[in-house]
């Protein structure tokens, strides 16, 4: 194995000629009935028995869409609700994953003052080091929030190169109201957002950071509807991979992704979440499918990876 993360993520990507990436973002409520209507699960006021249907649901989707496509993203937020077993499901997700040979990336959007981002790294980019704790691994890569400037975002680095780790730094999200800061012109003419991105830049560029094929463990979490927007993203920033957000439920489309990429189809991994986990609500896969959820989510796993083929390609 690569002890470089982007490289990594490069290979796994061309063994599955694709830069399809599955956000497992879990809701009990919208869990399929298979799994909440089960007697030991069919609680969401019971913490433990709403976790276990969680997790449950983690685990199938892992072992659908592990052989299609390169790497998932578990979001922390949506397992940090249950408190200390919830943090504890995450890392068994993560376990989960790596053994099913895919690169894993926490989406935990972490940043603070330097002493504290410190510790955010060794809690979500180190693998565990205490005796009395179970081997808990860390994902490859987590994203971190960057807007503390460089001494939040040091710490992060550090701890990546030094465990062949990566990190996704926010610089354009894909929320609706991204624009209300981001997007504010500065005195130079930049968009904040443009800002980030050139320091984003700096970093990836320093020295042991950046891997054989040209790319940086330092990346960066990017979404833009229109072209030009991506394209001055993916030029100031070319040593780092970006991880763009946004495809189905928030509206983008392969088209619109395929902006952040290099001609050579590299640079790039997008990721689809509810479009894909939940396909089983959906009435086309309902219509080929009817309960069984998990060919559903095979399905929409199988057309997202479709989708972009048709705009990106992988050489």
């Amino acid at each position: 194995m690569s002890d470089h993360f982007a490289d990594r993520l490069l290979k796994a990507i061309a063994d599955k000629k694709t830069p399809a990436v599955i956000a497992i973002d879990p809701v009990y409520a919208r869990l399929p009935a298979e799994i909440s209507d089960h007697r030991e699960l069919n609680d969401e006021t019971d913490a433990e028995a709403a976790l276990d249907a969680v997790l449950e649901f983690c685990r199938n989707v892992i072992h659908v869409v592990a052989p299609l496509v390169p790497a998932v993203k578990f979001n922390s937020a949506f397992f940090e609700r249950y408190y200390s077993e919830g943090i504890e499901g995450y890392f068994e997700l993560v376990q989960e994953a790596v053994e099913r040979d895919l690169v894993v990336i926490g989406d935990v959007k972490r940043g603070d003052v330097g002493h504290s981002s410190e510790a955010y790294a060794a809690a979500h980019l180190v693998d565990s080091e205490f005796s009395n704790l179970p081997d808990l691994l860390a994902p490859d890569a987590i994203t971190v929030n960057g807007y503390f400037g460089t001494d939040g975002v040091r710490p992060f680095i550090q701890a990546a190169s030094q465990h062949a780790k990566g990190v996704f730094v926010l610089v354009r999200t894909s929320n609706e109201s991204a624009a209300e800061f981001q997007d504010l012109v500065t005195a130079d003419g930049r968009k904040v957002h443009e800002v980030m991105a050139g320091l984003v830049a700096g970093w990836a560029g320093e020295p042991g950071l950046v891997g054989s094929r040209g790319y940086s463990s330092v990346g960066a979490v990017v979404s833009a509807r229109d072209a030009d927007t991506a394209r001055r993203l993916r030029e100031l920033m070319p040593q780092s991979i970006l991880l763009v957000p946004g495809y189905g439920a928030q509206g983008m489309s392969a088209e619109q992704c395929a902006a952040f990429f290099k001609s050579d189809g590299s640079g790039a991994i997008v990721a689809a979440g509810r479009s894909v986990i939940y396909a089983y609500e959906e009435p086309r896969y309902l219509e080929l499918y009817a309960s069984e959820w998990k060919k559903c989510v095979e399905q929409a796993c199988r057309d997202f990876v479709a989708d972009l083929a048709g705009v990106v390609k992988i050489g």
